[in-house]
């Protein structure tokens, strides 16, 4: 016969040990976000002013224009791309011309040119 206060103690326990790896695990996912992005800045930018990339839309979001703007990346640099068609999706290629760079260099503002 189980001892309930036995059986109790030691659900507790694997409750609190779940826990735990999870918190390790979430604050390990932080501490290799911040490290990749301390590596975004200190890296020259893998485009350049004017120059037209092709890239796959990983999202849509609003950014600092209000307006609509698909994202993506060349080589790992976030691309955000403004004028973007409703009738483009999540995962996509397009082409697109790089306008300027945010004023820390880790991302970049393009103009949308059509589709790949």
């Amino acid at each position: 016969m189980n001892d309930p206060i036995v059986v109790g103690g030691a659900a507790a326990g694997v409750v609190v040990l779940v826990a735990v790896v999870r918190w390790r695990r979430r604050a390990s996912d932080r501490a290799a976000s911040e490290r990749a992005h301390e590596r975004a800045q200190q890296r020259d930018a893998p485009v350049e002013l004017g120059e037209t990339y092709e890239f796959g839309v990983t999202e849509f979001t609003d950014h600092h224009s209000g307006e609509r703007v698909a994202v993506g990346k060349v080589e790992g640099f976030v691309l955000f791309t403004e004028d973007v068609p409703g009738s483009v999706s999540e995962g996509d290629v397009v082409r697109a011309t790089v306008t300027s760079f945010n004023r820390n260099g880790t991302s970049a503002d393009a103009i949308y040119e059509g589709r790949a």
